[in-house]
């Protein structure tokens, strides 16, 4: 069995950073009209008036401060409050093969590696823009891959299924190298009329460059020494888009159709659901939680990522042990761990060891240990 390391990563920024006084700007100027339209309705109490919202409420609750979104003026207009994003026709590129070429070129050059190098391409993401043809064969045909690609959807924790899957391939000789990328562009499934999620999500894209570790050219990569996943069935984060909504037609447009969650409920099952598994993948690997240097989580939830830290070590984490991108970038859903491990990896010295794990919804969690080589 071949090792297998991670020798390369990239990330993509969507161009529009807004800022939770932009959003709430635009979400109280939508939650006015709605007020006033409706006010003989609210009056006779037949309809609740919405409530505005602030950003030191989206703050205090989230951790949010910010979040690049790929178009910022169909979310910000307060009549229209989804992005403004036009269908490409089928022989131009999609905007996420775009989105993931650019993060993808970024990574193969960190690994010093070109596209003849790899054999593999998974796209792991949330959302994808159609049931086929893959867009994984779509982004190896821009970037002149040979051999195989194909998509995968564990909504948040897609990039560690994706990891696991290109480290199995590694490792059994199928593959040299394989690149996982992760493009998200979750401000489309976004309810940008929802004061409890409006604010949840960004957009971005992240990109994971694997090889064997004794064909790796690259200074200072990360050896992968396990990878671990689970999943138990919630309906707490849920999203009914799909092919099957036009046999149906009283379900088109409605709320559940975009993102919906309980919340509490998945911070009340979610963070025991990881800590466990974080520990109990450390201890099957002989590492004790404080040997670990740095834990690079999934970017839902501040409250969540300090809890589920503080259940792994038994106290708080500081902000080198659990490097928060939150606040800029929002919730990017299967790329918010990997946003975090490519800002933060260079801080670990030769054979420190760190975790990327992810979480979402399934539920979903999936955890991947490392040595900086």
């Amino acid at each position: 069995m071949h090792k297998v390391v991670i020798s390369g990563t990239g990330l993509f920024t969507p161009p529009n950073a807004v800022s939770n006084e932009q959003l709430v700007a635009a979400f109280n100027e939508y939650v006015a009209h709605f007020n006033a339209e409706h006010a003989e309705a609210i009056a006779a109490q037949e309809l609740a008036p919405l409530v505005a919202s602030s950003a030191e409420f989206i703050e205090k609750a989230s951790g949010i401060r910010q979040r690049y979104l790929m178009d910022a003026a169909g979310v910000l207009d307060p009549a229209r409050m989804t992005p403004s994003l036009p269908e490409r026709d089928n022989d131009s590129l999609s905007i996420q093969a775009e989105m993931a070429v650019a993060a993808a070129r970024e990574a193969l050059e960190l690994a010093c590696r070109s596209a003849e190098d790899v054999d593999m391409v998974i796209v792991a993401c949330s959302n994808l823009p159609r049931p086929y043809p893959a867009l994984a064969i779509e982004v190896q045909q821009a970037l002149g891959i040979r051999g195989c690609a194909f998509d995968m959807n564990v909504a948040c924790s897609s990039a560690t299924f994706g990891i696991q899957t290109a480290v199995n391939a590694i490792q059994s000789g199928q593959a040299r190298a394989v690149l996982m990328v992760n493009p998200e562009i979750c401000s489309a499934h976004l309810n940008f009329r929802d004061r409890d999620s409006h604010f949840i999500f960004g957009d971005a894209c992240t990109a994971v460059l694997l090889e064997r570790a004794d064909a790796a050219v690259a200074a200072g990569v990360f050896e992968v020494l396990g990878t671990r996943l689970a999943t138990a069935f919630s309906n707490n984060i849920r999203n009914n888009f799909g092919f099957l909504n036009r046999c149906d037609e009283r379900g088109i447009g409605q709320p559940d159709k975009l993102f919906i969650q309980q919340g509490r409920k998945v911070f009340k099952e979610v963070c025991p659901m990881v800590g466990e598994h974080i520990v109990d993948h450390l201890e099957q690997l002989a590492i004790r939680p404080d040997d670990v240097r740095c834990f690079w989580l999934h970017q839902a939830n501040l409250a969540m990522n300090q809890l589920i830290a503080r259940r792994v070590l038994g106290r708080e984490a500081t902000p080198d042990e659990a490097p928060v991108i939150l606040d800029r970038y929002a919730n990017t859903s299967s790329a918010g761990s990997i946003i975090a491990f490519h800002l933060h990896k260079d801080r670990l010295g030769t054979n420190d060891m760190g975790v990327i794990c992810s979480f979402g919804a399934g539920y979903s969690v999936g955890s991947v240990v490392l040595r900086k080589n």
